[in-house]
């Protein structure tokens, strides 16, 4: 079968191609450019723990060497500190990395990966699309045709494949801009980020007053300031009188020694195309959407994407198209992203007003620090990775269903299991590999090899129920899960998302809910699977 065409390498694309790769299907990714990413320190990126544990699996190596896990995050009004947080634990640190960086690695894991191919000085310009594939073709020194199952563009908001489809991609131009710096610089708060509102050497208002500082590896910093409404041209002189404004008010004195590394300015813009897919051909990323209130978030949401785009491409690579499940990419990623853009777009207004109501508000405006925060944490209605509850593959009236810390179509915790080989490994480990996850929670099997309990009490039958399931499903065991009795019998996505928690082992329960998760019944056999469930899991009980 053709591979799958995946245009723009930038990190989405990148991502997308290793995703795929991961789950065999080959791809072929289409770069505009020469292959190389310019090193600009004051372009980074702040991903989440699950997303840079993503990351992680699909370059093969860890990323704290390349960017940095903070050790805490501060928001300070005027004077005063007005939150702290400590990370470890319940908070997991996000990672904070140089955007070339992130790229580099991805590009040096796709070299390496013989089912992914770079074509470089490939800029697209024609796409033909047909119910059997896609054809491309680029114009350049390669110019040529190719031959695709699917294609999808990851090619940045200027997206040449939105043009060729026609796509609308309304929204609104200049929300916010920051200039930006990054300086080599030792300020008090060592690997700790920080949200400065209103600092008291400022006193044009909040707009004007509101710094962040991020750190990176070696003593690197991205400091970003509010700029007022407007377009204000930002010049050097402007940007360096910040820079030493900022650096000698934090350290209450005169201005440390600093070294100016880069400069930039950050224009937020809130755009969100009408439609995800078009046929065989989709959209990810900055082709999708764009958004980043808070300058560093809109590459976490486009590697969402990819991660939940992969395994639904690589299903209806492998076992023929679905357009249920291909469909579901576009309901719950544009679902999950517009509810960002409109609580960024409800929101902001209030956050950055000055004076008005808000100044009789007793409470108000501390409360609008922590909204504020809470969006920088990845926590609240600014922050908080979307969910799937009302996806088109949640199941419904599971009679078996029960609550456990994680709601259905949340991401689900990164608990220890037990894999098939009896190995102790981290549930995100096994994620992306096209497969569902089934997790029995059994207190006690972690201080016991795995051979006295995987022939006892209900393994048997689960592990016959498993089998049983219309898709692929690896079986894993774990001590423990948050709010989970024993006994509860977990279905999750291969992106980590939550299907349901079930009561036990439940055969008939357990099926439909895969059924769902992978778009529904296709054929008859699916559908004979279903009731023969149950009977195939009895057998193996007795």
């Amino acid at each position: 079968m053709d591979p799958v065409i995946i245009v723009g390498a930038g990190p989405v694309g990148l991502s997308l191609a290793l995703a795929l790769a991961r789950q065999e299907v080959p791809s072929v990714v289409l770069d505009e450019g020469p292959g190389k990413d310019e090193p600009r320190l004051a372009r980074t990126v702040v991903l989440r723990a699950d997303t840079a544990a993503l990351m992680e699996r699909l370059t093969g190596e860890p990323l704290d060497q390349a960017g940095m896990r903070w050790a805490g995050w501060r928001a300070m009004r005027r004077k005063q500190v007005t939150r702290e947080v400590t990370f470890g634990g319940d908070e997991p640190a996000p990672l904070h990395i140089a955007q070339h960086e992130l790229t580099g690695a991805l590009r040096a894991a796709a070299a390496a990966e013989r089912l992914v191919r770079i074509s470089v000085d490939s800029r697209l310009d024609t796409i033909e699309q047909e119910p059997s594939g896609v054809t491309a073709h680029t114009r350049g020194p390669k110019g040529t045709w190719w031959r695709g199952s699917y294609l999808v563009g990851c090619d940045g908001p200027r997206s040449t494949v939105r043009k060729l489809l026609d796509i609308r991609f309304p929204g609104r131009t200049a929300v916010e801009r920051h200039a930006v710096a990054a300086l080599r610089a030792e300020l008090p708060w060592p690997r700790q980020a920080l949200l400065h509102r209103t600092p008291p050497w400022r006193t044009s208002g909040p707009s004007a007053g509101e710094i962040t500082g991020r750190p990176l590896p070696d003593g690197v910093w991205r400091l970003d300031w509010l700029l007022p409404p407007g377009k204000d041209l930002v010049t050097p002189e402007l940007l360096v009188a910040r820079v030493r404004e900022t650096l000698q008010g934090w350290s209450e004195g005169s201005v440390p020694a600093y070294e100016l590394l880069d400069t930039g300015v950050h224009t937020v813009h809130h755009r969100l195309a009408r439609r995800w897919r078009v046929g065989r051909v989709l959209l990810a990323g900055d082709a999708a959407h764009l958004l980043g209130a808070f300058g560093t978030q809109g590459l976490d949401e486009g590697l969402r994407d990819a991660d939940n785009l992969a395994w639904k491409l690589s299903l209806a690579w492998h076992h023929g198209p679905h357009d249920a499940l291909l469909d579901s990419y576009q309901a719950e990623r544009r679902a999950a992203v517009s509810a960002r853009l409109r609580a960024a777009d409800q929101a902001l207004p209030l956050l950055r007003a000055g004076g008005g109501i808000r100044t009789y508000v007793p409470g108000a405006a501390r409360g609008h620090d922590v909204l504020l925060s809470d969006g920088h944490l990845g926590h609240g209605p600014l922050g908080a990775p979307g969910t799937y509850a009302h996806s088109p593959l949640a199941p419904r009236h599971l009679e078996a269903e029960v609550p456990v810390g994680t709601p259905p179509g949340e991401p689900v915790a990164d608990v220890r299991v037990t894999a098939e080989d009896g190995s102790f490994v981290r549930l995100r480990d096994r994620l992306g590999r096209a497969a569902l996850l089934v997790v029995l929670i059994a207190p006690g099997t972690g201080v016991w090899e795995r051979r006295h309990w995987v022939s006892a009490g209900i393994m048997p039958r689960l592990a016959a129920a498993v089998t049983a399931l219309p898709c692929p499903a690896e079986l894993l065991v774990a001590e423990s899960y948050p709010g989970a009795a024993a006994h509860t019998v977990l279905l999750i996505r291969p992106d980590g998302h939550l299907v349901t928690a079930l009561n036990g082992v439940r055969p008939a329960d357990l099926y439909a809910a895969a059924e769902a998760a992978v778009g529904g019944r296709r054929t008859r056999e699916n559908a004979d699977g279903m009731e023969n469930a149950e009977a195939t899991a009895g057998s193996a009980a007795t």
